[in-house]
């Protein structure tokens, strides 16, 4: 029965992909923005709601480890799954913006996170107002640059026609689809983990985090099949943006995130600052700006070690 769960849970976060790229392009046109700061916006809030609605319950529920390990299991995945995964399906582009603006605000973000966990191993309101406050500042200035440098570029004929009505009622489909998917399938995994008898910490750094990982993955590969490469990146980079300083900034403002594993802070987050370095690196080189199939195996090899390393240790 759980095993259905996570099928269920899969299928509908798909669909919720297909509607969130649907929904995201048509407001990209209407708005005049691009589409890498769409997928950097809309797109990686949608699919970061995942991580929000576990966190936010963890916290109330008295479990920081899942709430706090599943931003950091998710930004993991995010790059060593998702975009190992997504490039070897199809090379993926780097536009100059990830080096000026999207990398060094990911990476700044995670550095953030790191210091407010080893000052105290608190995460209290303050630091959540601060990293709610540092994302809105970030929001509004990519905002202000995409309207100064629009470019509109190869569109889809098929969606700059459509309706503010049908525009809408995609985003709702996507929205309850990336709702329900992450809710069953997160709820079919972690009792499904529990009859292995894998602990708490392990099953929201790795399975946990995959679950709320689907939809970011379900987006990116779709737009890489529809060829909406900006989105795919956008959505990749903004999301890890979105679950620090949204998913971690509201929790802890509900309620402080209090760290009681040590591994938390020497092992995951550790891995967190690796990948976010990584991604910079195989951008650069050997061949600068393509990610492709061999670096996206090479993603997928490292993830893969991290995983393995958090169910024996």
């Amino acid at each position: 029965m759980n095993l259905l769960w996570m099928f269920i849970g899969f299928i509908l976060l798909v669909i919720g992909g297909e509607f969130i790229i649907r929904s995201s392009v048509a407001l990209s046109l209407k708005l005049n923005i691009s589409r890498l700061v769409i997928g950097m916006t809309v797109v990686a809030f949608a699919t970061s709601l995942p991580e929000l609605i576990v966190s936010i319950n963890a916290a109330i529920n008295d479990a920081p480890s899942i709430a706090i390990n599943n931003v950091i299991g998710s930004n993991i995945a995010n790059i060593g799954l998702v975009l190992g995964l997504t490039c070897i399906i199809g090379n993926m582009y780097v536009e100059k913006s990830f080096y000026k603006i999207d990398w060094p605000v990911m990476f700044v973000f995670s550095i953030i996170l790191y210091f407010i966990i080893a000052r105290d191993n608190i995460i209290d309101q303050y630091d959540g107002i601060v990293l709610f406050s540092l994302l809105i500042v970030f929001i509004i200035f990519i905002l202000r640059s995409s309207l100064k440098t629009y470019q509109q570029d190869s569109i889809d004929k098929n969606l700059i026609h459509s309706t503010n009505f049908k525009t809408i009622v995609w985003i709702i489909i996507a929205s309850v689809s990336l709702f329900y998917g992450a809710e069953w399938l997160v709820y079919g995994a972690i009792n499904f983990a529990e009859q292995i008898g894998v602990s708490e910490a392990v099953i929201s750094v790795s399975i946990v985090a995959v679950g709320t990982s689907i939809p970011e993955l379900a987006t990116s590969l779709l737009a890489i099949v529809k060829n909406e490469k900006g989105i795919s990146l956008g959505n990749l980079i903004g999301s890890n943006i979105f679950n620090i300083g949204s998913v971690i900034g509201i929790t802890s403002m509900i309620k402080p995130i209090v760290i009681d594993d040590i591994q938390i802070l020497n092992r995951d987050i550790i891995w967190m600052l690796v990948f976010a370095l990584l991604v910079l690196l195989i951008a650069l080189f050997p061949k600068k700006n393509v990610i492709g199939k061999i670096k996206g195996f090479f993603l997928l090899f490292l993830y893969s070690i991290f995983i393995l390393l958090a169910f024996t240790s």
